[in-house]
């Protein structure tokens, strides 16, 4: 990418360096040692050896260790060898110039952020329901399909999408994924890429809310912790911003200490009458509870709340994760599930219809591709970052950690016997509800070594402490029981299961609740740059009047989808569950075609198969899945046909039809489908028309040859920031420099 002026910007000669000199970087990183030649090639062979074991020498069982271990090297070559190909040959950063939260710098939106606080925040906000359901459901197809497309997904794809939209949003100020679009599309281009993020974002944030309201409701514990993590959130942010600047490490201890106080409270408040009678809450209280925060969460400024708070909760997911993780290795359970399931070549599966191709793909969503991330990565972070370099650590970085809960995940799904499983995602229509319903149904699947027993379900309902886990439907309990499972053996015991089941729900709720949050924030974002093409004083995301006014539209209109869903006889949105994978990878790959154009636009033809690759990929899976649910004469596919189906129910005369036990009930999926239908039918014509118009704008811009840019004009950076976790030799020496200055010489940050 041609740096143009910012190579020649002029840095103040009273400040130490803000940016390690180019050739020594370029040097460090030809610097290969023996010591670190090792270190590669036993990370290499390690990971070869897991991925034959997983793919190759599969028997009767696999260890779970291997799906660890082929990860976690898969993981670290991408990061270290992928990803670093990217940044020098085709972002080439400029540590020299500075962000938008430098030149910008309001002390709301706009704040220089530690990186590793920022890291926090961004891995939170994109690590929802996705990673923790989608792998849960995709179990039914066996486990290599998930495993390959979790881990090479992410790699070439996930990762790539987000690094480079957080790079080019970055370089424009912070603009969201819709502004770029129109400034890099045109007027078509981007006017349909506007309304279809818009969209889509409506339906994503609204289902992740109504996910932590199905986890919290009726849950004295859940309700206490999570709620608990707002005020200490504030706490953090007071204690950086006010108290103790700059001190993370020591703000991350007591923070860390206060989360496990508020988890370990929640247990005791839980037990409690006091506690039980005011923190026992049904779905629409706290619903309605969930939309004020995301109001109040959108207006404050992000250094107060989001940014700690964020923080806060990846102390608990990356450590759960990472625990989880630890507990495999040395537990070591095995795998009973082929490699392809029975339903692997069907259409028709128990926990959710459609073949592997596609469906596979939109199911697992999150853990490998997620378009909720490009707006993410164009929302909140770009506006937060120090320096062009963290950007690879925070966009390509943050991406394999959540791809890394999504393993965890779908190994946790895997570990569980395969009746329990099918009888807990199964359909309440297809079980019964009952315990008789459920062996019946699930040994009439025909599964190779399976003969459920009644004993086998009310036991596991007893050791986890809960009244049945039949049709526990969505993911998120089958989870918990999995990773209960497999926790009980590592700390605690059999008389644990119960503690790991609710501590595993808590932390669900608490995983998702972040993208909730942070979600409503970065819409606030699009819809100011959307209307600001009208009204241009929305676009100073600093005005107070224009962000409250905002923020209000985008809360009401996911709120509206929430409270329908909490209060529809059949659970309203959630029959829409299917349409947040589709939409999903469909916003995707609009993130990736608005790339395709920025890199043509700059030049970089040669480089033009990083974006090309995965755009491709991501816009056959999303077309052909849309229309599969749009034509598909299949009831349990098409969204018309399910729609036509009830429709004639209903014009017969039933009170009753397939999983609809009420006239009320036939209605609202006659409804919903409908809407499932319409939308499908909006977002993929709006999809392929933003696809088609970046292959035109890339064509043209090979043709002309020529080298434009919408990025914001370059300033001379005053500060300076490490781009890793852990800062190197030579960012060690400048930052002693730069702490060396007299207190009245240094650049006053405005964030953390």
């Amino acid at each position: 990418m041609p740096e143009r002026a910012s190579t020649a910007l002029q840095q103040d000669p009273e400040l130490p360096p803000v940016a390690v000199d180019p050739d020594r970087l370029v040097a460090e990183d030809k610097r290969w040692t023996p010591v670190k030649i090792a270190l590669w090639v036993v990370i290499a062979l390690l990971g070869g050896f897991a991925w034959v074991m997983i793919a190759v020498l599969r028997g009767e069982t696999v260890n779970a260790i291997w799906f660890v271990f082929a990860a976690v090297c898969t993981y670290f070559i991408a990061y270290r060898f992928y990803s670093k190909y990217i940044e020098k040959y085709l972002l080439k950063p400029n540590d020299r110039r500075a962000t938008p939260a430098e030149y910008k710098a309001d002390g709301k939106d706009f704040a220089a952020t530690d990186r590793r606080i920022l890291f926090g925040h961004h891995f939170a906000a994109i690590a929802g329901a996705g990673p923790l359901v989608g792998p849960v459901l995709a179990a039914q197809m066996g486990y290599l399909p998930g495993t390959l497309w979790i881990i090479v997904g992410v790699v070439l794809a996930g990762a790539v999408q987000d690094y480079l939209v957080m790079f080019f949003s970055m370089r424009r100020g912070g603009r969201s994924l819709g502004q770029m679009a129109r400034d890099e599309l045109g007027v078509i281009g981007g006017t349909a890429a506007l309304i279809a993020t818009l969209v889509i974002m409506v339906i994503i944030v609204a289902i992740l809310a109504l996910v932590v309201v199905n986890a919290l409701a009726e849950s004295p514990w859940g309700v206490f912790s999570v709620s608990m993590t707002i005020p200490i959130a504030l706490f953090m942010g007071c204690y950086l911003r006010f108290f103790r600047p700059g001190k993370v490490t020591e703000v991350s201890i007591i923070g860390f200490a206060l989360l496990m106080l508020a988890i370990v409270g929640g247990g005791w408040v839980s037990h409690t009458e006091w506690g039980a009678a005011f923190f026992h809450l049904d779905k629409v209280t706290i619903a309605w509870g969930i939309i004020i925060y995301g109001f109040i969460a959108a207006i404050l400024p992000v250094w107060l709340l989001l940014a700690p708070r964020d923080y806060l909760s990846t102390f608990m997911k990356v450590g759960v994760i990472v625990m989880l993780a630890l507990a495999i290795v040395v537990v070591r359970p095995e795998i009973n599930v082929p490699a392809f399931s029975e339903f692997a070549g069907k259409d028709n599966g128990p926990v959710f219809s459609g073949s592997i191709f596609p469906f596979l793909f939109v199911t697992i969503a999150c853990g490998a591709l997620s378009g909720f991330h490009a707006l993410i990565s164009s929302g909140t972070t770009p506006k937060l970052i120090e320096k062009e370099r963290q950007t690879r650590f925070i966009g390509y970085g943050g991406m394999l950690m959540e791809s890394f809960v999504a393993i965890m995940a779908l190994v946790a799904a895997l570990s569980i016997d395969r009746g329990i499983y099918f009888a807990m995602n199964s359909s309440a229509a297809a079980t019964g509800g009952t315990v008789e319903g459920a062996v019946a149904f699930v040994n009439s699947l025909g599964l190779s070594g399976v003969h459920l027993s009644p004993e086998t379900l009310t036991q596991t309902a007893q050791n986890v402490g809960e009244q049945t886990v039949i049709s526990r439907t969505g993911g998120a309990p089958t989870l918990a029981v999995g990773l209960a499972q497999i926790m009980h053996q590592f700390v605690g015991g059999q008389a644990f299961m119960s503690f790991w089941y609710h501590f595993a729900i808590m932390f669900e709720a608490l995983f998702i609740l972040t993208a909730v949050d942070a979600g409503t924030r970065v819409s606030r974002f699009m819809l100011q740059d959307a209307l600001g093409n009208f009204v241009p004083k929305l676009k100073d995301t600093s005005w107070r009047p224009g962000a409250w006014a905002t923020t209000a539209v985008m809360v009401a209109a996911w709120g509206a989808v929430l409270l329908m869903g909490v209060t529809d006889p059949l659970g309203g949105i959630n029959t829409l569950f299917p349409l947040f994978g589709i939409a999903n990878q469909l916003l995707a790959a609009i993130a990736l075609a608005i790339c395709l154009v920025i890199v043509a636009r700059n030049g970089s033809w040669k480089y033009l198969w990083i974006v090309g690759l995965p755009l491709a990929f991501a816009a056959v899976v999303t077309i052909t899945a849309s229309y599969q649910k749009i034509f598909s004469p299949v009831p349990a596919v098409g969204y018309f046909a399910q729609n036509a189906q009830f429709s004639q129910a209903l014009a017969d005369g039933k009170t009753s039809f397939g999983t609809a036990k009420t006239v009320a009930a036939m209605e609202a999926v006659v409804r919903n489908t409908m809407i499932q239908g319409v939308l499908s039918v909006i977002f993929v014509v709006l999809s392929i028309v933003v696809i088609l118009v970046a292959l035109w704008m890339t064509l043209k811009a090979f043709r002309a040859r020529t080298i434009s840019s919408n990025e914001d004009p370059a300033v001379a950076s005053r500060i300076f920031a490490p781009a890793g976790l852990l800062p190197s030799a030579e960012e060690q020496k400048i930052q002693a420099e730069w702490d060396a200055l007299p207190e009245a010489q240094r650049v006053v940050r405005r964030g953390h």
